[in-house]
């Protein structure tokens, strides 16, 4: 039961930053090659970085399953392109459950590689957060993690709560990943509501560049 329910979260998180990736290179105009490969670097980026830096062989090279799942999500998206009009609301979204799905999965793979939890809650942000640093540097955009609103902050806030919860807390392991999820969802859901930002220790200067 655990090994399948952390096959959907791989699953669902595959989908959702495809998908995301797949929106946001729509919303640069990019032509059907590019919103692939878009998708494919979002999906893949953190995951990638995660395993080089854990010295373990690069997930998606040797599964096919994942690179069908980027392939089949882009080419939904881009059909669903022509009904739903409001990218950003979309790209949101996606980006928000991708986000909680990853951190999820790098957090449990630096568990597996019996590394210190710290340092599991930083693969964990860098599972989530890297392929959408990507995607936004390929994109011409600077990265929503270097910008005002709360995302790695989500991602580290998520990572800490699951290895405690994990620790102190007899609930289920299943329960406690979904919770953490939606957890990291509704960090992200509220900062953008309520332009909850981390706090600036320098002045602002109209002049200044941007």
């Amino acid at each position: 039961m655990h090994e399948q329910f952390n096959f959907a979260i791989e699953v669902l998180g595959t989908i959702s930053f495809a998908m995301s990736g797949s929106f946001a290179a729509m919303q640069k105009r990019l032509d059907p090659f590019g919103v692939l490969i878009i998708a494919f670097v979002t999906s893949v980026g953190g995951g990638t970085v995660r395993d080089l830096l854990l010295d373990i062989p690069v997930f998606w090279m040797h599964d096919l399953l994942t690179c069908a799942l980027i392939l089949g999500t882009s080419i939904f998206a881009m059909i669903f392109k022509s009904i739903e009009k409001n990218f950003k609301v979309t790209l949101f979204i996606f980006d928000s459950f991708g986000l909680g799905l990853f951190t999820i999965i790098g957090v449990q793979k630096g568990l597996n590689a019996n590394i210190h939890p710290l340092i599991c809650i930083a693969l964990g942000t860098i599972t989530g957060c890297f392929g959408g640093i990507i995607r936004d540097i390929l994109l011409n955009r600077i990265p929503l993690i270097f910008r005002k609103e709360i995302y790695a902050t989500a991602c580290i806030v998520g990572g800490s709560a699951f290895l405690l919860l994990t620790k102190f807390v007899p609930l289920s392991y299943t329960f406690i990943q979904i919770f953490t999820i939606i957890l990291i969802v509704a960090i992200r859901t509220l900062a953008v509501k309520y332009q909850w930002q981390i706090p600036k220790f320098y002045g602002y200067d109209q002049n200044s560049e941007m």
